[in-house]
């Protein structure tokens, strides 16, 4: 008799080794790997032979399957062959959209489970040695998207820029000169500031400067999607800079 039951699992950041234990051993259990853009191809070795892979992911607004099919699947796919593990980049609750496909699974009597990752968040700039907290520099720090579900800038991007937390924006490579322009209005173009591209990764990318000029020197470097923007006094305390 078939249980259905769904998994939502952090893939972590990118590198492959930046995955739970206890991820691993849960897609060792799926019948159903559905995963996005952003996870390593090789984390899908962990699922036995006979599970079936497909690929879900969204990546630069050009999306595979819209949200509502891929809630579709969760629910048809389960009640066919049993476990699905979705497996997210990142953790599942940071911007991942889980509570959606919980509250589908719950609607359709289907057991929820969460496994959380090692969010891009704090790896990112850790693999480039930016804490996002120091003594005497940063006593907090904001994490925020760049791009709303209606495609416009967070309102919490100009609060943010008020503060003196570091500030950590996802999906925001799209509206960069708006990001800025916001933190300029705020006095703070001489902030230092980084872009990560691909973090965690082989093709790993950063470049580093000012609210002023980084904008300037990621087109440059040709930085782009995926990356994330670190605006704050951390910024160049223990960074190094690849060519």
């Amino acid at each position: 008799m078939i249980t259905p039951f769904l998994s939502l699992v952090g893939a972590g950041p990118g590198d492959p080794e930046l995955i739970t234990l206890k991820a691993i051993n849960v897609i060792r259990q799926a019948d159903v790997v559905l995963y996005d853009a952003l996870v390593h191809p090789a984390l899908l070795d962990y699922a036995p032979p006979q599970a079936v892979r497909q690929f879900v992911g969204k990546r630069c607004g050009s999306h595979s399957l819209p949200q509502e099919e891929i809630n579709r699947l969760i629910v048809t796919m389960a009640r066919q062959y049993g476990h699905v593990v979705r497996l997210k980049g990142g953790d599942p609750f940071i911007f991942g959209r889980a509570t959606e496909e919980i509250m589908v699974a719950r609607q359709h009597h289907i057991g929820v489970a969460v496994i959380p990752g090692i969010s891009s968040v704090t790896a990112v700039p850790a693999s480039q040695m930016i804490p996002l907290t120091s003594r005497g520099l940063a006593e907090s720090f904001w994490v925020t998207t760049g791009t709303t579900r209606s495609g416009r800038l967070s309102d919490d991007i100009e609060l943010a820029a008020r503060s003196s937390a570091t500030v950590v924006i996802l999906m925001g490579m799209h509206h960069l000169g708006d990001i800025l322009q916001i933190f300029i209005r705020q006095g703070k173009q001489h902030t230092p500031a980084a872009i990560i591209q691909e973090g965690t990764t082989p093709q790993a990318n950063i470049v580093t400067g000012t609210v002023a000029d980084i904008q300037a020197r990621a087109q440059a470097a040709a930085i782009g999607p995926p990356a994330i923007i670190i605006i704050g006094e951390v910024v160049p305390s223990l960074s190094r800079e690849h060519p």
